[in-house]
């Protein structure tokens, strides 16, 4: 897949399904998010929303911290106009990381700050190690993001919380709130989302998407306008005749 300067993507075939790996890969300065890093994000999004062959994505770090946030060292040299177009970068990234029209798996190993925070929500769901830990200091920062994504997954009030005291949230806390799906030992993470990524790869990868698709739409719709985007995607769904094996797999376990 495409080579980027401070991203890890590659390709991974399991059976005859294949899924994404995309490793944010700043070590050396934490992975904070610089101007660079936003590029590189989107762009790597850019190329997998285009790429059907795709059933999921999985998001992680390399080195001991997920993401520092945003790169201060770099904006403390930064304009004003600069601020700004950085700060736009950064949305656009999470946004495309949202839009992936394919389940998208973050898995959170060490800090999460900031900008962290906001890659890792953008995801469908999290898997955190039992080291990961989480925080939102944008307004002790001088700053303000993190303000909308953060209150939708754990609440206004705890999100509130989070932002106006800028305290760092354990794992165990970040499961109990609703931020992360699963907490596990360290030393199991990668075993974990291994078996999680195999379990998601026996759907068919158009179904994921359908899925995918009819349940985002239809979370901001009204009840009714929400049945819609499912038999939108029933529809769909039948006409691409992805159905047929997902009906003989499930026969074949029931006969197993």
């Amino acid at each position: 897949m495409r080579n980027l300067d401070l991203i890890a993507l590659s390709k991974v075939a399991q059976g005859d399904k294949n899924y994404a790996r995309l490793r944010l890969n700043r070590p050396d300065a934490r992975n904070a998010l610089n101007n660079q890093l936003a590029r590189d994000l989107y762009a790597a999004c850019a190329a997998l929303a285009e790429d059907h062959d795709i059933s999921l994505v999985v998001i992680e770090a390399e080195g001991s911290v997920f993401c520092a946030g945003a790169d201060v060292k770099e904006r403390a040299a930064l304009d004003e106009d600069q601020v700004r177009a950085r700060r736009l970068r950064g949305f656009r990234a999470y946004a495309a990381i949202e839009a992936l029209p394919m389940p998208v798996i973050c898995v959170v190993d060490g800090a999460c700050v900031g900008s962290g925070c906001e890659i890792a929500l953008a995801s469908d769901f999290i898997i955190a190690s039992d080291r990961a830990s989480f925080r939102t200091p944008e307004a002790r920062w001088g700053t303000v993001g993190a303000t909308q994504r953060l209150s939708r997954a754990i609440g206004l009030r705890r999100a509130k919380q989070m932002m106006f005291t800028g305290q760092t949230i354990d794992a165990a806390r970040a499961e109990r709130w609703g931020l992360v799906n699963q907490t596990v030992p360290a030393p199991e993470l990668g075993q974990t989302v291994d078996a999680l990524v195999t379990e998601m790869l026996q759907a068919p990868p158009s179904t994921l998407r359908l899925a995918k698709r009819a349940m985002v739409a239809g979370f901001e719709d009204s009840r009714y306008g929400a049945l819609a985007h499912e038999i939108y995607a029933i529809e769909d769904n039948l006409d691409e005749g992805d159905w047929k094996s997902g009906m003989q797999q499930a026969l074949a376990k029931e006969r197993n």
